[in-house]
């Protein structure tokens, strides 16, 4: 059975949370990803770039993996993070991911020239992962050509999802989508501030952080054709979006924040080196992990959120 099948909706982006003495807090972790399977997402990632994955070590990464497999146990598909600075280095990666069971394999690949992208891409498609999942990732650009995708598309069989983070993701969610006839998956990432603009050009996936049960229902209202509810939802996470999206630092700080108040996380702790965050930012923080605990108390309280 092909893992994407049922893979349309919130693919999680996992937090690593860290005891006081900087070890990995498994127990919150683990809490994390059940509070993450009761909101109904579709599947996790994990280790990412929200999972502080640079600074961690492929023990580690081993950890947080074995993890999140003991609770889903086949119940939601599992994207191992094969993402690293060398072809060598994803491709160790990539071979351990597997071993461990994970259900498809994401990696953001440079991008340099069409003929390095191809080599690189094929490297890690030769060890046959049920998918590869390409993090198109570019903070400041449009990423990788898009002719290059529908190629590999056509010619790769296990190329068959493109997370697609670039400047600007609408237009390119619907290039691709075209290129591809539709038949390749097609999640985003950085850009859920435009999610509702994402949903209206085909996007099958997202990849937050944190907040399960709201993303879940914005996904489940607007899926039921319910746009209007799911807007009128996504438009009071906005205040949260807006301060957390400012950078990724500031996006990890801030979820750390609000998952230990929560209850899921015993500290916010984070690892150097990372932005600083000061204490107009621990006020803004707490004011909106506050406003964000109450709008997921609301969902079964609020008519027009209601399934």
């Amino acid at each position: 059975m092909n893992p994407l099948t049922d893979l349309c909706g919130i693919i999680t982006v996992l937090n690593t949370p860290f005891t006081e003495d900087d070890a990995i807090d498994i127990q919150g972790f683990q809490k994390n990803v059940q509070h993450a399977l009761d909101a109904g997402v579709a599947g996790f990632l994990v280790p990412a770039m929200a999972s502080e994955v640079d600074k961690l070590s492929p023990q580690e990464r081993e950890q947080l993996v074995k993890a999140v497999l003991g609770i889903t146990r086949g119940r939601k598909p599992v994207i191992g993070g094969a993402s690293a600075p060398t072809t060598e280095a994803r491709v160790t990666a990539t071979r351990r991911l597997l071993d461990l069971g994970c259900d498809g394999i994401l990696a953001a690949i440079p991008y340099h020239d069409d003929p390095q992208y191809e080599r690189d891409l094929r490297a890690l498609a030769d060890l046959q992962p049920p998918f590869l999942m390409i993090q198109d990732w570019d903070a400041t650009g449009y990423g990788v050509p898009v002719p290059l995708i529908a190629r590999l598309f056509r010619e790769v069989s296990v190329f068959q999802a493109l997370k697609i983070e670039v400047v600007p993701a609408g237009v390119k969610y619907s290039a691709v989508i075209e290129a591809t006839g539709g038949r390749l998956h097609v999640s985003g990432g950085w850009a859920v501030m435009q999610m509702i603009e994402a949903m209206d050009r085909g996007v099958h996936a997202f990849m937050p952080t944190a907040m399960h049960p709201i993303y879940t229902r914005i996904f489940a209202l607007y899926r039921a054709g319910r746009r209007d509810a799911a807007r009128a939802l996504f438009n009071r996470l906005l205040p949260v979006l807006a301060f957390s999206n400012q950078h990724l630092d500031i996006s990890i700080h801030f979820f750390k924040r609000l998952l230990r108040r929560q209850g899921l996380f015993r500290t916010a702790r984070v690892r150097e080196p990372i932005l600083p965050f000061d204490a107009v930012h621990e006020r803004i923080a707490n004011e909106l992990a506050d406003y964000a605990i109450q709008l997921m108390r609301d969902l079964d309280d609020v008519l027009e959120y209601r399934l």
